[in-house]
């Protein structure tokens, strides 16, 4: 067996020492940030995977592909990533390869919570009542009447914790029911929930059971109850205080489940335990963080167990201890994870008897909060729980961690309480007392209305103070382990305070922001119906077609729309408009399909043909907006929408008005059949919209799916802002299936994840009345000064850019300092991030800006930098935005890598534009001003820009300085006697060239047309 480790960190490196003790052979696979790490430097062999982040080590085909090129025969998925992966266990069958675990089908079973319970019925385990599958509201309110406690809402399909409410008895359920459907349908494209009845005062206890696809063994059992928000802290092995029937019974029965579904591998099957009741959770199909205490007590190398069963091997060749074998004492583990990133500028396990720490810690390793922040665990073992508690708190008050925060006072507090020292505890002890055992974090507990991280994340986006936030409706998106979890409004919200911004890391339990229930005046409602007197009979006729045509008129299509958390088009469209502005065009059209349907039934169900649009103000200016609507035929494009669309266009390129476009919908129709028309490629809608953005603005607002002609229309624009649950594709699932190319799910194909890394997508909303809030701020940008703004402290500026020119810093900061206070907006930022792109005001007056990031390859412009670079200036050139480019770069990324990616055209095009550009470019060199480079970031020469002036920080040069003195002064270098002196001539040489290109050097000899204070940037800009 030659074994590919696919993960990191202390299960990766574990699993690469135990391998190697046996004689395997390992390959350990990488993203480009765990490069210095100790698991690549343990394995025989490395494969680097493409990019950096989670992402990589999501990315199956590049995990199968380097197993293919190294020859791994085998590969241990570890636990997180893509351990319960069905997918990923099919594509390494495909390939030839072991997946070390059970097969996909058993990984499905119990990847559904529904599957999983009726699996564990079959096999005579106790679960909780539950409402029989997938339920409505109506069903559960009924479950629920029988259920004193209350009941546990739970999503059909995914984890992690997301489409689960709690709801006690008088709680209110249908909001949290919202909230758990909308939840679910973002998270999982599946808004499905059923209900339990809710289990408190329970016990987490769980079972390892080992089975060879046709027996099944359970060797031991653990406590997991120390839990803070569902995720645990400290486990003890064999679990205590259980009577040895409930322990008989829970072992027999997890084994058993196990056998019969063919398990192969390691399983832990977890039950919630409350006096003799046991009632089961769920199964994790794969090694967990916990193992290590069981094999304490057994004696067992659970993974080394787990290879000999990945090559073929049956429970008789583990050498496991007998059924009835004695626990040797107890164990307890204690998970140490981090609070802050950094440096670990010290870091010292402790060791002795009985102690032991799996960790990939070690001084000088570079942490991050983009994984999971699991540092190190620290098992004890000793014949009496006492003692084992009691070294665990020694073990941990040895271990010597400097330069981040852990959770390791914690722990101890916890170690050390009466209360749990007492045991047992059940799983809502340390929510119930961590304001008493850690008083740092009593700011971190719920008081009324606070709104708190549920698990150690960066925030992606954040609701704005001020805002009213509808119940089911996302509060705040946060990032860990490459997923976006929602923080949502459990009832309709009033945000007072925000306390986190967009990019910020928090921990679990931090502090997001204050709310208040939102007050019945703030609650808007849509319906409304004027009764006119004396209405004349023909005017009541054309009233009534055009109530056909609204919301009102259609409660079960609104209705469909609000059980996926989504507005309907007009809703959105009222949103954006300035009030009683909107004017609609085509308002009683409906589908050309009258050959196939009654009318009345066609005046029902297709209003506007799908197409709502006209003419309206947006913050007093005029602009064309249309919406298609996804309740009528999903949003297709028919014929006669067609033709709405083209007399919008028209009228917008007439009268030269910005367009926003709401682009939801499945592309063309099919289906019309009043026109005798054979494929409609000559229809000028495409060619229409792309000619708007030589006249004015467009923006495109993707909700939901947009695929085909829809996506096409929404591409054409300048701009596309998107919410989380955006799909964008140039082909459907049925275009991809008729084509032969597949059977994909909508949610597969162009999802936000895609589009917002790819570029595709400028804005990420946090919903769709934040994407309408967006879409204002943008416009806003073209519409001119503003008449309020607050300049920032000039002092702010002087400090943005460290005075060590090594030190990396956030160029966003050095924007911000010196743009209107909040006034600065990033496009794209998830694309390309070594340029950053955007607008900000100065002084009222919208600007474009551009800069570099050194937080990516140093500042250096690589291909997708310079197409994004490109991108904006073009787009500031059509709208007349005049831009400021804040630059800090070594140059244009080169190499043989680069060069694949067509550098030479790519950035040779940024010359052409900034040839090109008319509107006014001041440029600010805020560090390194290197090469072409640099000169592509001051459209083409510095002599191009209005102003180039530089910071005191600024240096410029025709390249990076150390590249500088290598290829020119070469000769000299070689002819230093020795390599000591050859050193010291560099570093003079080095000294001297850096002297030559500082700021202060190159505005002697014009070069610069000033080396400035920063307090001063925003007079230089004002210039423009």
């Amino acid at each position: 067996m030659k074994l590919l480790v696919a993960g990191r960190g202390e299960i990766a490196l574990r699993i690469i020492r135990t391998a190697r003790e046996i004689g395997v052979a390992t390959v350990a696979v990488y993203a480009s940030d765990d490069a210095a790490t100790a698991p690549v430097r343990a394995a025989d062999e490395t494969v680097a995977l493409p990019g950096d982040g989670p992402a990589a080590y999501l990315d199956i085909a590049a995990v199968i592909d380097a197993a293919r090129r190294t020859g791994a025969d085998a590969i241990h998925p570890g636990y997180g990533f893509l351990s319960e992966n069905a997918d990923f266990a099919e594509a390494c069958a495909a390939a030839g390869i072991v997946f070390a675990g059970p097969s996909p089908a058993v990984l499905r079973r119990f990847g559904d919570k529904q599957a999983a319970r009726f699996a564990a019925v079959a096999g005579g385990l106790d679960v909780l009542a539950s409402t029989d599958g997938p339920a409505d509201l109506a069903s559960i309110e009924t479950f629920a009447s029988e259920c004193p406690e209350g009941v546990m809402l739970k999503a059909v399909a995914g984890g992690g914790g997301r489409g689960i409410r709690p709801v006690r008895a008088g709680e209110d359920l249908a909001a949290a029911h919202r909230s758990a459907v909308a939840e679910a349908e973002l998270g999982f494209g599946d808004g499905r929930v059923f209900a339990e009845e809710l289990f408190t005062r329970g016990r987490h206890i769980e079972v390892q059971v080992i089975g060879d696809g046709v027996d099944a063994v359970a060797i031991g059992d653990r406590d997991c109850s120390v839990q803070r928000r569902r995720q645990k802290m400290i486990e003890i092995a064999p679990a205590p205080d259980l009577s040895d029937e409930v322990r008989s019974r829970l072992r027999a029965g997890a084994a058993r489940l196990c056998a019969a579904s063919g398990y192969r591998g390691l399983a832990t099957v977890e039950f919630l335990v409350r006096d003799d009741r046991a009632v089961f959770l769920e199964v994790n199909p794969r090694i967990q963080v916990e193992h290590t205490v069981t094999e304490e007590v057994t004696g067992v190398d659970l993974v080394a167990v787990s290879l000999i069963l990945a090559d073929g091997g049956s429970l008789a060749d583990c050498d496991l201890p007998a059924a009835d074998a004695n626990p040797a004492g107890f164990a307890v583990q204690a998970r140490v994870t981090l609070r802050t990133a950094g440096r670990l500028t010290a870091f010292v396990p402790p060791t002795g008897p009985g102690v032991r720490v799996d960790t990939f810690g070690e001084p000088d390793l570079e942490t991050s909060l983009r994984y999971d922040p699991l540092l190190a665990k620290v098992i004890v073992r000793a014949p009496r729980l006492t003692a084992a508690l009691a070294k665990a708190d020694r073990a941990l008050s040895d271990f010597v961690i400097e330069g981040v925060d852990t959770d390791a006072p914690l722990l101890r507090a916890i170690l050390a309480d009466d209360e749990f020292l007492a045991g047992p505890v059940d799983t809502g002890f340390l929510d119930r007392r961590v304001g008493d055992l850690e008083p740092a974090a009593v700011l971190n507990e719920a008081a009324a209305g606070d709104v708190l991280a549920p698990l150690t994340a960066t925030v992606v986006e954040i609701a704005a103070e001020g805002a009213v936030i509808p119940a089911g409706a996302p509060l705040a998106v946060l990032e860990a382990m490459k997923m976006q979890h929602e923080v949502l409004a459990e009832t309709a919200m009033h945000v007072d305070r925000v306390l986190v911004a967009a990019g910020r890391t928090v921990t679990a339990g931090g502090l997001l922001m204050t709310c208040r229930p939102a007050g019945s005046d703030e609650t808007v409602d849509a319906a409304h119906t004027v009764d006119l007197d004396r209405l004349r009979d023909d005017l009541a006729e054309v009233d009534e077609r055009h109530r056909l045509t609204r919301d009102e008129a259609r409660p079960d299509a609104v209705a469909k729309r609000r059980r996926i958390g989504r507005r309907t088009a007009r809703e959105n469209i009222d949103d954006l408009v300035d009030d009683g502005s909107f004017v609609e065009y085509g308002s009683l059209v409906i589908a050309a399909q009258k050959a196939r349907r009654p009318l009345d039934d066609l005046i029902a169900r297709t209003p506007a043909d799908g197409l709502v649009g006209g003419v309206a103000t947006v913050r007093g200016a005029a602009a064309v907006v249309m919406s298609y609507d996804y309740t009528v035929l999903a949003g297709t494009q028919g014929w006669r929408n067609h033709a709405k669309t083209d007399r919008m266009l028209e009228i917008a390129l007439r009268r030269e008005l910005p367009v926003v476009f709401f682009t939801e919908g499945g592309g063309g129709r099919p289906g019309d059949t009043d026109l005798d028309i054979i494929a409609g490629l000559d229809v000028p809608t495409f060619r229409a919209m792309a000619r708007i953005r030589d006249h004015a603005p467009s923006i495109a607002v993707v909700s939901g799916r947009c695929f085909a002609g829809n996506a096409a229309l929404a591409g054409a624009c300048d701009l596309i802002v998107a919410t989380p649950d955006a799909n964008i594709g140039m082909g459907g699932p049925a275009m991809i299936s008729g084509g032969g190319l597949g059977e994909f799910p909508p949610e597969a194909i162009g999802p936000i994840d895609v589009q917002r890394a790819n570029g595709v997508v400028d804005l990420v909303a946090d919903d769709e009345a934040h994407a309408v809030d967006l879409v204002r701020r943008l416009l806003g940008y073209f519409q001119g000064p503003a008449a309020d703004w607050t300049a920032p402290d000039p002092r702010l500026a002087r400090h943005a850019v460290p005075e060590n020119r090594l030190r990396a810093y956030d160029v966003r900061a050095a924007i911000d300092a010196v743009a209107d206070v909040d006034s600065v907006l990033e496009l794209r930022p998830d694309y390309a991030p070594g340029i950053v792109t955007g607008f900000l005001r100065v002084e009222g007056r919208p600007f474009g800006f551009v800069a570099n990031s050194g937080l990516h390859l140093g500042g250096a412009i690589d291909a997708a930098g310079a197409d994004k670079l490109g991108d904006f200036l073009e787009l500031c050139q059509l709208r007349g935005v005049p831009v400021v480019s804040f630059c800090d770069t070594p140059g244009f990324m080169v190499g043989p890598d680069a060069e694949e990616q067509a550098t030479v055209r790519r950035f040779s095009r940024l010359f052409s534009i900034g040839a090109r550009l008319t509107v006014p470019l001041g440029a600010v060199v805020l560090r390194k001003g290197y090469g072409l480079g640099a000169m592509a970031m001051t459209g083409g020469s510095f002599r191009a820009p209005q102003f180039t002036v530089a910071w005191p920080t600024g240096e410029i040069g025709g390249m990076g300085l150390e590249g500088a003195v290598r290829l020119g002064f070469s000769k000299e270098l070689a002819a230093a006697p020795d390599d000591d002196a050859r050193a010291e001539l560099y570093d003079q040489l080095v000294a001297s060239m850096y002297e030559r290109g500082r700021g202060l050097s190159a505005a002697m000899t014009f070069e610069l047309d000033d080396v400035i204070d920063p307090a001063d940037t925003r007079r230089w800009i004002a210039t423009l």
